[in-house]
């Protein structure tokens, strides 16, 4: 820990750099857990070095994602839970570069807060550092923002970003798809990282209500809207080198309707079997609660179904199969259709 820098002017503007040195102290062990090969550089330095492993690769290419937490947070505040959010801003990010076929190598992230508690920090770099141990990515920097005035003392926000690799003859094409090809759903978790502003007026969050035990969810709504992002990476680049995969998306914020045709081929329709996948009691839950529309739920959430790949009608039940004996439930949820619509509910 760095003892000789300290300024008490600095410190009665509301930043105390000790501070942060006691929050890079505490946070080394969890982003020690995140090391990989690849890993040159350690945490201190101005930049994080990585040397990517490029045996076999013709034309390697670097994918990148970035992306934060959102509004769950607010969620975190109000039940002092800090170590999860971390998991959500790797998950949101290591999700979207594997819909490329890349392969995650390292994350950085970037925690802002009102007041630099440090306990508080280790706890949120520890999610980080799960997410990133989930992933197979290296934790190599970050920055860490004490920004008194701008957030208020107990808040904070929290984004990162994801570096990737893939050879360039194995990024995932949808010019392949063709009408018949299957589609394969992955389970989510949960809400995921999306959608919160809807989810926080629908229950009217406050402390009082996310603390109550909901028996639909068999645990108190906040729990049950805390619960991770689920991090698709293993499983996915498993079933990448098993079968032919003509396109992936990550469902995000614009649930079905916005993501799933951002992999469709022009003049391709996906067509989703509402019944083929069970739906989480959450969901019910918001939908009830909320009256909302059921074409404006699966425009909002993942609604069950946190990643969505297209794939050889022949393989399709195999690809289901592998990936609930990975640990990640599957189902084929629908097919694509020749159309214009992006996607139909049936």
């Amino acid at each position: 820990m760095n003892k000789n820098s300290y300024s008490d002017s600095y410190k009665a503007a509301g930043v105390d750099v000790t501070a942060g040195y006691e929050a890079v102290e505490l946070m080394k062990k969890h982003v020690a857990r995140t090391n990989t090969a690849g890993v040159v550089s350690g945490l201190g330095g101005f930049g994080g070095l990585f040397q990517p492993d490029l045996t076999g690769m013709k034309e390697p290419v670097l994918v990148s994602g970035t992306d934060g937490v959102g509004t769950k947070l607010k969620i975190a505040f109000l039940m002092d839970k800090h170590d999860t959010v971390g998991i959500d801003c790797v998950a949101m990010c290591v999700n979207d570069v594997i819909c490329c076929g890349a392969k995650p190598l390292f994350f950085l992230d970037y925690v802002a807060v009102g007041k630099n508690v440090p306990q508080r920090v280790e706890q949120i770099v520890a999610g980080v550092a799960e997410g990133c141990v989930q992933s197979g990515s290296a934790l190599i920097g970050g920055e860490t923002a004490e920004m008194p005035g701008f957030y208020p003392e107990d808040e904070y926000d929290l984004a990162g970003f994801s570096v990737g690799i893939v050879d360039k003859a194995k990024i995932l094409d949808p010019s392949s798809m063709q009408p018949g090809d299957a589609l394969v759903g992955l389970a989510s978790s949960g809400v995921h990282s999306n959608g919160f502003s809807l989810v926080r007026k629908i229950f009217d969050v406050n402390k009082e209500n996310i603390s109550r035990h909901v028996d639909e969810l068999g645990a108190t709504l906040g729990e049950t809207l805390l619960t991770p992002t689920k991090i698709y990476v293993k499983p996915v680049l498993e079933i990448l080198k098993r079968y032919p995969v003509r396109a992936i998306s990550h469902i995000t914020g614009g649930g079905f309707f916005e993501n799933i045709p951002r992999m469709l081929k022009e003049n391709c329709t996906a067509k989703i079997e509402l019944n083929s996948f069970p739906k989480l009691p959450i969901f019910d839950l918001l939908q009830k609660t909320g009256n909302i529309p059921q074409r404006e739920m699966y425009n909002t959430f993942n609604m069950g179904i946190g990643m969505c790949m297209a794939v050889p009608k022949e393989v399709a039940n195999q690809v289901a199969e592998d990936l609930c004996a990975m640990g990640t439930p599957a189902y084929v949820i629908g097919e694509i259709t020749e159309g214009e619509e992006g996607v139909t509910l049936c």
